[in-house]
């Protein structure tokens, strides 16, 4: 692995949120009501989490967002200024709440319901306004916790000035095949491909977007298809504590390993070893490790 002085420049277009994690002892059946043995609060959002975890690997990073003109939409600025994020482009609503994520935390797995309020309202204007920063990125990262139109719009615009694209294709949505062209990388979770890519088994679409297709498998997980042979590279899950945000980690370590010029095996590796380290903390951003804790 490689890592020069040159510093990345990131922009992440996404979702902010603050996530509401209520622990239970099992899932309640329909109709059934039980009692949370406690509620903890954590930073969230997609495409925060990217912003940040990137970040602490080393990166540059520029934020395009929205929040709520509330206390939750001043604690997600407040953090991710803490966390060395340009929050320029980060919007504020007077009308829209802050985006919010619930999640029912029980026997080591987590069930989520996420508020998309303010994410929703970020469009094309708001993407237009950041365009002066993009031909100065290495890359730009999306996923799908923003609307569709907006997505489409900022990848034909990152191509317009020939800025690599990646995505985190989750929570999983339908995609065009003329999209999907334009974009340089694409993480997803083996479970939606179908729902992304249309019918056709996971070998059958990895086939089709060799070098560019990294599929996440039960967050301990990454294969992808270097146009030869399938490549597998596996965490070790017994190391594996807590899954979410796993898959913004990854996201995050493969493009700052490739800013810095490194083999796409490579990108992967580092990918996996962010999310492992991410993986040790409760809330998506609170393990997310530091690049001198990496290598």
């Amino acid at each position: 692995m490689k890592f020069n002085s040159d510093q990345p420049k990131i922009i992440v277009i996404g979702s902010s949120s603050i996530d509401l994690v209520l622990n239970v002892p099992h899932y309640p059946a329909q109709n059934d009501t039980i009692m949370a043995t406690n509620v903890q609060s954590f930073f969230g959002g997609k495409g925060a989490n990217q912003a940040v975890a990137a970040a602490r690997l080393g990166a540059s990073v520029y934020f395009v967002g929205a929040v709520g003109m509330d206390p939750f939409g001043q604690q997600v600025l407040r953090n991710l200024k803490d966390e060395g994020v340009n929050v320029a482009f980060v919007y504020e609503c007077e009308e829209v709440a802050t985006g919010a994520a619930y999640v029912t935390a029980a026997e080591n797995k987590n069930t989520i319901i996420v508020v998309p309020a303010a994410n929703n309202e970020l469009n094309k204007n708001h993407i237009k306004d950041a365009e002066k920063y993009f031909d100065t990125a290495d890359v730009i990262l999306l996923q799908l916790e923003i609307p569709i139109e907006t997505i489409e719009f900022a990848v034909n615009l990152a191509k317009l000035n020939n800025v690599k694209v990646g995505l985190y294709a989750a929570p999983a949505k339908k995609i065009s095949k003329e999209i999907l062209d334009k974009i340089d990388f694409i993480v997803a979770k083996s479970s939606e491909l179908e729902t992304i890519f249309g019918i056709g088994t996971k070998d059958e679409i990895l086939h089709q977007y060799p070098n560019k297709l990294f599929v996440r498998d039960d967050a301990s997980s990454t294969t992808y298809f270097d146009g030869t042979e399938m490549k597998y590279h596996r965490n070790e899950p017994s190391e594996i504590v807590y899954t979410m945000g796993m898959g913004d980690a990854f996201v995050a370590g493969f493009t700052v390993a490739m800013c810095h010029q490194n083999s796409i095996d490579d990108c992967v590796k580092f990918g996996n070893k962010v999310s492992l380290k991410a993986s040790a903390e409760r809330g998506s951003q609170k393990g997310l490790p530091k690049l001198a804790d990496i290598i």
